[in-house]
């Protein structure tokens, strides 16, 4: 309230000085250049000139207004252009998520033109596009975010990669992954999708190279990361032989391979099962047999059980003693009860091998159990039960035969 006093004292102050200074002299301004000729008191002019700048902040007070004012005023405004990329932005995300990708792209991308930080809505409007089968956009719209923030390069190369490998170009997504993985060799992100890749093209050898910095990264939780070798090591034994097709050169192959394996791997089941299997496939059932023996008497496993009954060791009658053995153990396991009868088949114990196979059955309906019984039956005379079995044995093999409408004629 006081300053207000004051400031109206100084006001009065002055407008008396200058009323004095009017009534003692008017002053006198001539201004001539060419024909102009502009004549006039001191103050008139001073009041002129005052009015003119009054006037230019007037307007630029109205100039302001206009460029910020609302869609009312002026539809084009700095406000309603950032309405405009708000709205852009809510409705493309939006897009995205419910996969309607042309809407997408076309808000994202709009965005992205708008913004300073355009990097996710360009990375958006990319998966949009590729979608869509529009991969020259697509790849375009990433070279754009590029241009527009070239420090999120690697965010832009993943993003390319795993949409190189959505559409099947492996070899494009792995020369992308492989620069990242130059320039960010420690980069969990990078790794990641390089052991995608590799399983995706199957490239076991390159993903076991792989094994020691997904480890020491820590990329994948333990278990899936042991798991994940042991896979990889296993396909890696049936690629050391089809490289080499068939033969002596093929069993060095697998040797070779199964050599590269550490003391601890040799024996986990998963790998003594596909090493098995390939030397089953080569035709050395006599060394498959024992590297199952070997393998079971270690720690017993239902699914080395299993191909155990499928190998022809050099003495059938010693490997059905050394399997009744593991009966002892493990009487309920229906793939031991089905080895016992294809071993007792090959020992020609016809009616021990049906007491197996149908002890077998007893504890799982298999189709593998089905089809030996049905076998065996037909050949001691039983036809009725082994077409029974053969059926049923086709119906576990594809319940959904079962669902499936037949003909009337067909079903009577």
């Amino acid at each position: 309230m006081k300053r207000a006093y004051l400031w109206a004292v100084l006001a009065i102050v002055a407008a008396t000085l200058l009323g004095i200074a009017v009534a003692r002299h008017s002053g006198y301004v001539l201004i001539a250049y060419d024909t102009f000729r502009y004549e006039s008191s001191l103050w008139a002019t001073l009041g002129l000139l005052v009015a003119i700048v009054l006037v230019l902040w007037l307007l630029r007070v109205l100039v302001g207004i206009v460029l910020t004012s609302s869609g009312v005023v002026n539809p084009w405004s700095r406000r309603n252009r950032s309405k405009r990329t708000r709205l852009a932005i809510e409705q493309g995300q939006l897009d995205l998520a419910e996969g309607r990708w042309a809407s997408a792209q076309r808000h994202l991308q709009r965005a992205a033109e708008a913004e300073r930080q355009p990097l996710l809505y360009y990375l958006g409007a990319a998966r949009a596009a590729n979608e869509l089968g529009r991969r020259e956009d697509s790849d375009s719209l990433l070279e754009r975010a590029l241009e527009r923030q070239p420090q999120a390069e690697l965010a832009i190369a993943l993003t390319h990669a795993q949409l190189q490998m959505e559409r099947g170009e492996t070899d494009g997504a792995l020369e992308t992954l492989q620069a990242m993985h130059e320039r960010h060799p420690h980069n969990a992100q990078v790794l990641r999708q390089l052991q995608r890749l590799y399983q995706q093209r199957g490239d076991w050898s390159s993903l076991i190279r792989l094994m020691p910095e997904l480890r020491k990264g820590k990329v994948l939780p333990a278990a899936e990361l042991a798991e994940l070798e042991k896979r990889a090591w296993g396909a890696n034994l049936g690629l050391a032989v089809q490289r080499e097709g068939e033969g002596e050169s093929a069993r060095q192959a697998l040797e070779r391979a199964w050599q590269q394996l550490t003391n601890a791997q040799r024996q986990e089941p998963q790998l003594v099962l596909a090493y098995a299997e390939q030397l089953r496939q080569l035709g050395a059932e006599g060394e498959a047999e024992a590297a199952l023996r070997t393998a079971l008497k270690r720690d017993y496993e239902s699914h080395l059980a299993r191909l155990y009954g499928l190998v022809r060791g050099s003495d059938p009658a010693r490997q059905l003693q050394t399997a009744e053995a593991w009966l002892k153990g493990h009487p309920d396991d229906p793939s031991l009860l089905l080895t016992l009868g294809r071993l007792c088949l090959q020992n020609r114990l016809w009616g021990k091998a049906r007491d197996y196979f149908e002890s077998s059955l007893r504890l799982q309906r298999n189709p593998e159990a089905c089809a030996e019984l049905a076998r065996l039956l037909a050949s001691l005379g039983d036809t009725e039960r082994s077409n029974q079995l053969f059926q049923e044995g086709l119906g576990l093999l594809d319940e959904r035969l079962l669902a499936s409408p037949l003909p009337d004629a067909v079903r009577a």
